[in-house]
């Protein structure tokens, strides 16, 4: 369940970062697509599109996404997003097979690349 919210509330942040902050829409510059995070056997998974500057979010699997990210299992996949350092926690994921991407790679390391815009700001 805590994996289903986190997805739903990615998508929450991107939608809403698409529409507010400039710094991501420039990422979002000529991105025409459709990607999706789920578990291996596809019980827990969510799309997101792309396409003019914006990103909205719907629930279940799309039959040929850009890239899809699919992680062993819920807890799995919830405990790599929430890792303090994502990235090697993604790498060791990958390597011990936890962790399969299917499609384009490089847009896989674009989309990492997004998630530097939906943290949350450091109070002063």
């Amino acid at each position: 369940m805590k994996f289903r919210f986190l997805l739903w509330m990615l998508g929450l942040l991107m939608v809403r970062a698409s529409r507010r902050n400039p710094a991501f829409q420039q990422q979002l510059v000529g991105k025409d697509l459709v990607f999706q995070l789920q578990t291996t056997d596809g019980k827990v998974a969510r799309h997101y599109v792309v396409r003019d500057q914006r990103v909205s979010s719907h629930g279940g699997t799309v039959p040929s996404p850009a890239f899809a990210i699919s992680f062993k299992d819920a807890a799995y996949g919830f405990a790599t997003m929430q890792a303090k350092n994502k990235q090697l926690a993604f790498m060791q994921g990958i390597q011990d097979k936890n962790i399969q991407i299917v499609g384009n790679t490089g847009l896989v390391m674009w989309f990492q690349g997004l998630m530097k815009y939906l943290q949350p700001r450091k109070k002063k």
